[in-house]
């Protein structure tokens, strides 16, 4: 089982940047994919993004933009760039990595925090 260990989060000024990690042994090669989910107090977990094996990146419609995610695959990790963060982003950012051979179950990190303030 591949158990994902995020990290990279903290506190930044609004207007700057961020990158996530998200690391574990098989994370790039031996999953269906691997996607970024936050969830901010009070609010429900959502989805922000996922890259499958092949590279190909999907995002949330709200982004506008703003993030980009890649992975090294040598390096069995996923990135979360943050750009022209808000706000609103402040969140505890997941990283999770979904499981083969059915590509429907996914194993969850412990999450990292990030706040934004104005």
């Amino acid at each position: 089982q591949v158990q994902p260990v995020e990290s990279g989060g903290g506190s930044v000024q609004a207007g700057g940047s961020l990158r996530l990690s998200c690391t574990a042994p098989g994370l790039t090669s031996n999953t269906c994919g691997v996607g970024w989910s936050r969830q901010a107090a009070g609010k429900q977990r959502e989805w922000v993004s996922s890259i499958r094996t092949t590279g190909a990146p999907t995002y949330a419609d709200s982004l506008g933009g703003r993030f980009t995610i890649s992975k090294d695959r040598p390096k069995d990790t996923v990135y979360l760039q943050m750009n022209s963060l808000k706000p609103e982003d402040t969140a505890m950012y997941y990283c999770k990595a979904t499981l083969l051979p059915s590509c429907t179950s996914s194993v969850w990190g412990q999450g990292t925090q990030v706040t934004v303030y104005s």
